[in-house]
């Protein structure tokens, strides 16, 4: 919905982007759309990323570590300067919410697109906040919260307050720090970690507390407005499915609310924007009772584009980067409420660097391969992305690697249609969330709309990666078949002999499971494999799997390999694979698994390894609770190691003597060693 707007009072001609990955390349999207020259800013760990290459121009702003590059406030003015920017776009995260870089771009004499520094502060702090809005009578959930409240404070409030309690952080947001307590003896030990989570993340450990809503689902409604008094909302978005307090997966609208309760909560935006004389694109979050969706309360309001804005753009025809782009000139809103309209449809499911399997710790690695689904007109499907083949995903960063987005007539061709786009999302060399995503989609629950904030957190014990498909282990074994075609047929895999040909047997592990694959080929070109599959499990008691198979590769336009496709009994099947460090990664229909090739571990080296601690991802040591030299029991607390602003806690896995190989502030890899527990004699 892009309309002729009147003359600009500030021009922009040039954006610089102060923000990084599939925001930054989003962003570049619409400036580029706009006739606008984009400009991208860079850390030492980015600078081959996608949003470097996309934009016009590229700016590097400094090592590695956020405070020393996109949180670098002189850092990023300095290369607005060099570069000619007329504005800045913040993304989100980063410097999105901080009153003090959009007051210094004021001083500085370039346009900052967002709200004015004082909106951000007021509605930065949740507690001034909540202040504001109940003077626009905007509802707010019982609790206690005024500046410097001490643990001793919100102890004593919270038998009035009523348990369940939420501990909330007054800055910030996306989770961090908030946590939420059911019993009054647990409350003194989840401050304590709260005000550390905070002040690591925000730089401010000012903490509040609210009541806990019964089955609360998580509502927020997109607003804009501009200089000259119009605000409007653009409807809401459902995003309940969260998992501690991170969202995963978000719709437009809600399947929860009535048009009645709708054009309410949507009005109660508005005041709440308001409230603080707010300019642009911000949203205000609600918490909802699934059992009285009449009754909303105002939780906080996020003052820059979110990451959920795709679904909200889908359903109304609104590019929200534009509107932001031409608030911040100056130019009044070129729509009315009543033009607002919501069509269809659409949901999001963010993909993260995680492994849900293990408790949902960061992962990080090379994308050694890469496919998109497909997002052609008429597909219905968007796919917000920083991606790239070559790309590496390390812990400096948030673990959002993109977006996939689905539109439909209704909720189930949306449903129907993520599922399907999400089955075509392949990442090899990094774990990710994407068969988690399709395991969420595929709940009864979820189907039916009955969601809470509380449901993916309930749903996680059921969740568990599938058996590789036979398919998937087939492809495994037959791409380690060399082309018959090519070179010294001794030197083939085929398994050619004098007389006949004989079967290649591959042992693959997966896990603690071991599979034989027998392959007899029929023939082998430089292209195609045609033979005879067979896959033994180790379960004797399983049948074997037997089909004829044919292996095509096909090839990209530059010559690089892409996606295979693997012909089973005559019914034909899109597959990606990767060889990485000796692992076959392999990605189809129905899911991505790792698999090794067979290899004997002996009993005693086990044994010895039992009380190793390695790190699961690679981050920083930010507290070793345990001593060198203490005897300690299994389960107590060792190394906790922060990656991707999250705190993991590991514990002894043995009962035994404490002996540490890392001290609080060091920099850890995967698998690195962190201490081990060596058994007592």
């Amino acid at each position: 919905m892009n309309r002729t707007a009147p003359t600009p009072g500030r021009p922009i001609r040039s954006v610089l982007i102060a923000n990084r990955g599939e925001i930054a390349c989003r962003v570049i999207d619409t400036v580029r759309r706009m006739g606008i020259r984009s400009i991208a800013i860079y850390s030492d760990a980015d600078a081959d990323a996608r949003h470097v290459r996309e934009a016009d121009v590229a700016v590097r702003i400094g090592p590695a570590a956020a405070t020393q590059s996109y949180l670098d406030i002189d850092a990023v003015i300095r290369a607005a300067r060099d570069t000619g920017a007329d504005a800045v776009h913040p993304g989100y995260g980063f410097l999105s919410e901080n009153q003090k870089f959009a007051a210094a771009l004021d001083d500085a004499g370039i346009v900052f697109i967002g709200p004015p520094a004082e909106a951000i502060a007021t509605m930065g702090d949740k507690i001034t906040a909540r202040a504001a809005v109940t003077e626009r009578d905007v509802p707010v959930v019982p609790g206690l919260s005024r500046p410097d409240l001490s643990d001793d404070d919100l102890i004593a409030a919270a038998p009035d307050i009523g348990f369940p309690v939420l501990i909330k952080p007054s800055a910030g947001g996306g989770g961090k720090g908030m946590h939420r307590v059911e019993d009054a003896a647990d409350l003194p030990a989840a401050l304590q970690r709260a005000r550390r989570e905070a002040g690591s993340a925000f730089g401010d450990d000012s903490l509040f507390l609210e009541h806990f809503v019964d089955t609360p689902r998580h509502i927020e409604v997109q607003v804009l407005a501009d200089e000259h008094g119009n605000v409007i909302h653009l409807g809401e978005r459902e995003c309940s499915l969260q998992r501690r307090h991170q969202k995963v997966i978000e719709e437009a609208p809600s399947a929860l609310l009535d048009a009645e309760t709708r054009e309410r909560i949507g009005a109660a935006a508005c005041d709440a924007a308001r409230s603080v004389g707010y300019t642009g694109a911000g949203t205000v979050e609600f918490i909802v009772s699934a059992h009285r969706p009449e009754q909303f309360f105002f939780m906080e309001m996020n003052t820059r584009l979110q990451v959920e804005h795709p679904v909200t753009e889908l359903v109304t025809g609104v590019d929200l980067v534009e509107q932001q782009i031409r608030v911040a000139r100056g130019e009044p809103i070129a729509l009315t409420q009543n033009e607002i309209t919501l069509t269809g449809h659409a949901i999001e499911a963010r993909v993260y660097a995680e492994d849900p399997a293990n408790g949902f710790l960061p992962t990080g690695g090379t994308i050694a391969r890469l496919a998109h689904p497909d997002t052609g007109p008429g597909s219905g499907i968007r796919v917000d992305s920083a991606m790239a083949e070559g790309l590496v995903v390390g812990s400096d960063y948030d673990p959002m690697l993109a977006k996939v987005i689905a539109h439909g007539s209704d909720r189930e061709e949306a449903l129907e249609r993520l599922d399907q786009a999400l089955a075509h999302t392949r990442v090899l060399g990094v774990i990710t969330n994407v068969d988690f995503c399709r395991f969420v989609l595929a709940r009864p629950e979820v189907r039916d709309a009955d969601l809470d904030t509380e449901l993916l957190d309930r749903l996680v014990g059921d969740y568990a990666v599938g058996e590789p498909d036979p398919e998937a282990l087939v492809l495994a074994a037959i791409a380690r078949i060399g082309p018959r075609d090519r070179g010294d047929v001794w030197q083939s895999a085929v398994g050619w002999r004098i007389g006949e040909v004989a079967p290649v047997i591959t042992r693959l592990t997966w896990g603690a499971q071991h599979f034989t694959v027998s392959v007899a080929v029929a023939s082998a070109t430089e292209d195609a494999v045609t033979g005879r599959a067979t896959v033994t499990y180790e379960n004797e008691d399983r049948r074997p799997w037997q089909a004829d198979v044919e292996y095509r590769r096909l090839r990209r336009t530059d010559g690089l390999e892409d996606t295979r496709r693997l012909i089973v009994d005559g019914v034909s099947q899109s597959w990606t694979k990767a060889e990485i460090d000796g692992t076959w990664w392999v990605s189809g229909p129905r899911g991505t698994w790792q698999l090794d090739l067979a290899r004997p571990l002996l009993d005693e080296a086990a044994a010895e390894n039992a009380g190793e601690i390695l790190s699961p991802m690679p981050g920083t040591v930010v507290a070793v609770p345990a001593t060198a030299g203490e005897t300690i029991g299994e389960g107590k607390p060792i190394v906790v190691v922060e990656a991707m602003k999250m705190e993991h806690t590991l514990t002894a896995p043995i009962d035994g003597v404490v002996a540490l190989s890392v001290r609080v502030g060091d920099k850890v890899a995967a698998g690195q060693a962190l201490a081990h527990v060596h058994k007592e004699d």
